[in-house]
């Protein structure tokens, strides 16, 4: 078990993947607090859940006395993380980029400390110096360092390989230029750790040799788990359903809905990985059993979303939520949708009643969401895409009805 508190807590809540060197690293952080960093491609205009692993890594990291740094990839955005995709990002242009990285802004400032106190977070850009860069210079004094073997060798990169698109040379040099953001960040603010998702592993690696080899300096490198559910699905990776961090992409109140609907095998693991409740509450918790795991949700919900947006906000989702699923109040911060009363008389069947509510845009959309397991009345999923809805099923007026998406909207009678 590690000595130092930020490594012993991040072991404790199954925040460590893989490290380079787990005792030296303990080691320089029990020596004093250390800088860190973790890179965000800005890719949108907000990060979703699928960074918040990475996100509250730099907050726990900050929260044991430490500094993080929040890399903004306003350079290698040009090029695009080839790591574990199946095809080329789209280029952006320079306007959507610059879109992009103000939001991206907006959402670390959310969970980060940038007030200028010893440890206050550092926002960074490397556009302040890959866009400064001549690719003569850059291959003699990085890319001899570089051996295209070893870089064939990265999982990441035999991936793309064998698929019939491959890997294009612009993408192929998001490695090196990664490696010279870590050189560059330990010049400029003596960074001597890289943390990131468990896909950046070889990234990570190649930037410690960089260093080493360039300045003879020991730096390290720690990755993070990809998050699943217990069914499996990867968190916050869909483009189509992301779980935006920003409010202005996704209300308050649906943040805290997406916490509330985790599966009931995954409640202990999330509550130490997103929020700040201690280890023993977290595995007690976690094994509650049948009705009371979810309260256990809730708790969930209101601490992961008191991080994110503020306690007042996530006490007032929590609040609504409270009013409108258990007492059949209608909370005016909740998305509403009207239906007609003629639709419950004599029951709609289920799938089309997404289709009515907004949360799927065809039939053939709807019956594939509830097939899959991804479709809820009153936090129930439907398993018969030819339930009937009623009347019946109306609280007070309102039901809950939500998609693979977790969009939930309020059903009435108009």
């Amino acid at each position: 078990m590690p000595k130092s508190a930020f490594l012993r807590d991040a072991q404790a809540r199954g925040f460590i993947f893989q490290c380079t060197d787990l005792d030296a690293l303990d080691e320089a952080m029990l020596a004093g607090p250390i800088t860190a960093y973790i890179g965000f491609d800005p890719t949108a205009d907000s990060l979703h859940v699928g960074n918040a692993l990475s996100i509250m890594a730099l907050r726990m990291l900050q929260r044991h006395g430490h500094r993080p740094i929040a890399l903004m990839g306003g350079g290698t955005a040009r090029i695009g993380d080839p790591s574990f995709r199946d095809e080329a990002r789209a280029l952006m242009s320079p306007e959507k980029l610059a879109h992009n990285l103000n939001g991206i802004e907006g959402s670390l400032r959310q969970f980060l400390h940038f007030d200028g106190q010893d440890n206050g977070a550092i926002l960074a850009n490397n556009a302040d110096w890959l866009d400064k860069l001549s690719y003569i210079d850059l291959l003699q004094d990085v890319g001899v360092h570089f051996s295209v073997s070893r870089m064939l060798s990265f999982e990441s990169v035999k991936q793309r390989l064998d698929r019939e698109q491959g890997l294009t040379f612009l993408e192929f040099n998001y490695s090196i230029l990664q490696s010279y953001d870590f050189r560059e960040l330990n010049r400029r603010h003596d960074v001597r750790l890289q943390m990131g998702g468990s896909d950046q592993w070889g990234n990570i690696v190649a930037g410690i040799d960089l260093v080493r080899r360039t300045d003879g300096k020991q730096v390290f490198g720690l990755t993070t788990p990809l998050v699943t559910t217990a069914s499996g699905a990867k968190m916050g990776k869909s483009a189509k359903g992301a779980t935006w961090l920003s409010a202005e992409r996704l209300p308050v109140f649906e943040y805290w809905q997406f916490w509330r609907n985790t599966e009931d095998a995954d409640v202990g693991r999330f509550l130490k990985l997103f929020t700040e409740l201690p280890v023993e509450e977290c595995e007690r918790l976690g094994a509650l059993q049948g009705a009371d795991i979810n309260e256990a949700k809730k708790i969930l919900a209101t601490e992961a979303t008191a991080i994110c947006h503020g306690r007042p906000a996530a006490e007032a989702a929590a609040e609504a939520a409270r009013q409108t699923f258990e007492q059949g109040a209608l909370a005016g911060e909740l998305p509403r949708r009207d239906i007609a009363a003629q639709l419950l008389d004599e029951g709609t069947p289920a799938f089309r009643m997404l289709v009515e509510a907004g949360l799927a845009t065809s039939n053939g959309e709807a019956r594939r969401l509830i097939r899959g397991g991804g479709a809820r009345l009153n936090d129930i999923v439907i398993t018969d895409e030819n339930q009937s809805v009623t009347h019946a099923d109306l609280r007070g007026g309102v039901a809950k009805l939500s998609s693979g998406k977790k969009h939930h909207v309020l059903i009435q009678p108009a």
